[in-house]
């Protein structure tokens, strides 16, 4: 069973917009997953459009509110957990190998 972890790693922010401090428009994210051996990990950014009905201040944005607006604005939870399971798949069981030369052993 692989465990996925969910990480915001950098907001980037307009100093002033629309009357505001410290608004951000782009979240730099990254999924990592790990099955206990294999680890596999995805890393992305997502801009947002600006606010508009509700503004919640720079100092009190959770990671759990921040990762609802990448996936509200394009970037799909499940294939991107699909891509990082399909990363540790291919570790457990590579489609291709490179043996030995029969003629050097």
């Amino acid at each position: 069973m692989t465990t996925f972890n969910w990480v915001i790693s950098q907001l980037e922010c307009h100093s002033q917009a629309g009357g505001q401090t410290n608004v951000v428009f782009t979240v730099h994210w990254r999924l990592n997953g790990t099955d206990g051996t294999y680890d596999g990990t995805v890393y992305a950014t997502c801009d947002l459009p600006a606010p508009t009905d509700s503004f919640t201040p720079y100092e009190q944005l959770t990671s759990d509110q921040v990762l609802g607006w990448i996936w509200a604005n394009g970037v799909d939870k499940v294939s991107a957990e699909a891509a990082v399971q399909g990363q540790i798949d291919r570790q457990a069981n590579p489609p291709t190998v490179t043996p030995s030369l029969p003629w050097s052993n």
